[in-house]
């Protein structure tokens, strides 16, 4: 359990920092409206992805086990809202969709950190 909750951590704190990175880096050297993408992206996945690590647990800790069709029915609630709010700011031209698309991949490239680094890990403990 001691590498899952390593992972999750890391993702986390990663998530939180690459969002804060590349906001001001967007703020900074971006037009507004692709920079407020990189923020609107950024804000809505990792709210996403809290959510869902929160669901998750308490779905899987005893003695409150949920049903994996309540896990479900808030994911595609969660995955419906998203879509409308992601409509919404391009269609009313509120945000650059590149900009949106690159907050939105905060968590991606966090998990993909996150792959790295366990990896790295497990290739140098062989080493040794």
């Amino acid at each position: 359990m001691e590498i899952q909750q390593r992972i999750l951590t890391f993702v986390t704190r990663t998530n939180w920092i690459l969002f804060a990175v590349a906001s001001i880096i967007g703020f900074l050297l971006m037009p507004a409206d692709f920079a407020v993408g990189i923020l609107c992206g950024g804000l809505l996945v990792t709210a996403n992805f809290h959510l869902l690590a929160r669901t998750l647990k308490k779905a899987l800790t005893p003695p409150h086990l949920t049903s994996h069709n309540v896990v479900i029915a808030k994911y595609f609630i969660r995955f419906i809202a998203s879509g409308f709010i992601i409509f919404i700011l391009i269609a009313g031209h509120y945000v650059n969709p590149l900009g949106l698309i690159i907050g939105l991949s905060v968590v991606v490239i966090s998990i993909m950190l996150a792959t790295l680094s366990e990896l790295k890990k497990l290739i140098f403990k062989e080493a040794v």
